[in-house]
């Protein structure tokens, strides 16, 4: 059944998905401080794991690791966003969600970082 609240289809719906999927990314770099900073990190480590990887496999993980960082930071923002949208005043339910974002993204950076030491040593 078609939702009277989603009004695109087709190739038109595809269109104003990825219109909305850039505006998400323009946000996230103009507001999001840490997402710039793993923007900067990605934009010398993908060119340097697409050169540094020896086989198709091996450029998939070096890549791949740098770009899942660059999701988890995008979900923890949105995160953050709905979160404090909702309210800004302190609350321990509000406060564990941002903290297991920010977790999320520790964990991608420490997965890459050993994606990368496993592959290139």
């Amino acid at each position: 059944m078609h939702s009277p609240h989603k009004g695109a289809t087709g190739a038109q719906r595809l269109i104003k998905a990825a219109r909305y999927s850039l505006e998400g990314f323009a946000a996230a770099a103009r507001h999001e401080a840490a997402f710039r900073q793993e923007l900067l990190l990605a934009a010398i480590l993908l060119p340097l794991g697409l050169w540094l990887g020896k086989s198709g496999v091996e450029r998939a993980l070096l890549a791949g690791s740098v770009l899942l960082v660059l999701v988890v930071e995008l979900l923890n923002s949105a995160v953050e966003a709905a979160i404090d949208r909702i309210s800004v005043e302190h609350h321990a339910l509000a406060k564990r969600a941002k903290d297991l974002g920010s977790a999320a993204v520790m964990l991608s950076l420490a997965m890459t970082a050993a994606v990368w030491v496993l592959v290139l040593l």
